[in-house]
């Protein structure tokens, strides 16, 4: 079997997702449209130069990113510069226009889905698995409605009901995500702290608690506790979200979330570091089972019903 015919008997299955997955067609069509450049023996620089763009728009299409798909004219000009296959190039134009129709997220009013953060929910609902650590909140895949309303409320105290209600609608269609046939691994690792910050009173943290021992019983998620006691662990000083995708030479995504705005990082020796931290740091959490025990125990002592 030839390499192009190898690539489309992995790529034709997307063509018949039940659910457009846009983020993830995108980083296809560019991972591939660079395995084939290279194949041809042409530089970035070189290749862009031949077709007219800017190497920086080239290197857009290649890694994925914006939020709407490259045109469909300059990704037919690079496949027939790189002489592509025939059906190749047509399995890929498909893609492309596979990625053209809009996920449920983007549905919702930009004021709610910043470029950025666009990206990061499409990114999730393509991943494979996704690893995340968390200091101060429970993981957004993890809140409960209640929760997620109070974390809302005191991030943007001066937002309005009906904002608020928008982004808490938001945050729940996403949780979906983890009930899915083809849900995701999951595996968060979450600081004490985060058990013990009352967020919207006791009834609000006690259902929180309950919603997050009754999720780590799924098979695909995993949740760890990093104790307080464990003053030496290496947990960085943000939140730190680690995106694995499946096997079509797609990169491990670090997202990095600042207070309005996050940094990707797809360096395969930054994202390894990253990596290496989260394994260290679920080295030094509770293992899942006392984890739960911590759970529960916190629930009796600080959440138990008066």
């Amino acid at each position: 079997m030839s390499a192009a015919s190898h690539r489309v008997s992995r790529l034709e299955p997307y063509l018949s997702r039940s659910e457009p997955a846009p983020t993830l067609l995108k980083m296809l069509v560019g991972v591939q449209l660079a395995g084939i450049r290279e194949e041809a023996g042409l530089s970035q620089e070189q290749a862009a130069r031949a077709a007219g763009f800017s190497a920086a728009k080239l290197s857009r299409i290649e890694a994925g990113k914006g939020r709407r798909p490259p045109a469909e004219a300059d990704v037919r000009a690079l496949l027939e510069l790189y002489g592509a296959d025939g059906h190749e190039a047509s399995v890929l134009v498909a893609l492309l226009q596979r990625a053209g129709e809009p996920g449920w997220w983007q549905r919702y009013d930009k004021r709610l889905m910043p470029e950025w953060f666009d990206r990061l929910v499409g990114l999730q609902e393509a991943a494979e698995a996704i690893r995340t650590f968390e200091i101060q909140y429970v993981p957004g895949l993890l809140q409960t409605r209640a929760y997620a309303r109070a974390v809302v409320e005191r991030g943007l105290p001066t937002a309005s009901a009906a904002e608020a209600e928008r982004r808490v609608e938001l945050r729940m269609r996403r949780r979906e995500l983890l009930l899915r046939p083809d849900a995701p691994r999951l595996w968060a690792i979450v600081d004490e702290s985060v058990l013990l910050r009352v967020l919207g009173g006791a009834e609000v943290m006690r259902e929180q608690l309950e919603h997050l021992v009754e999720t780590a019983r799924l098979p695909h998620v995993t949740v760890q506790i990093v104790p307080l006691d464990v003053t030496n662990a290496s947990a960085p000083a943000i939140p730190v979200t680690y995106l694995r995708f499946g096997g079509l030479d797609l990169p491990d995504i670090v997202y990095l979330e600042h207070i309005r705005s996050a940094h990707f990082l797809e360096d395969r020796e930054e994202t390894e570091e990253y990596r290496v931290v989260l394994d260290r740091l679920a080295d030094e959490a509770l293992d899942p089972r006392a984890s739960m025990a911590l759970l529960r125990r916190t629930l009796k002592e600080r959440y138990a019903t008066r």
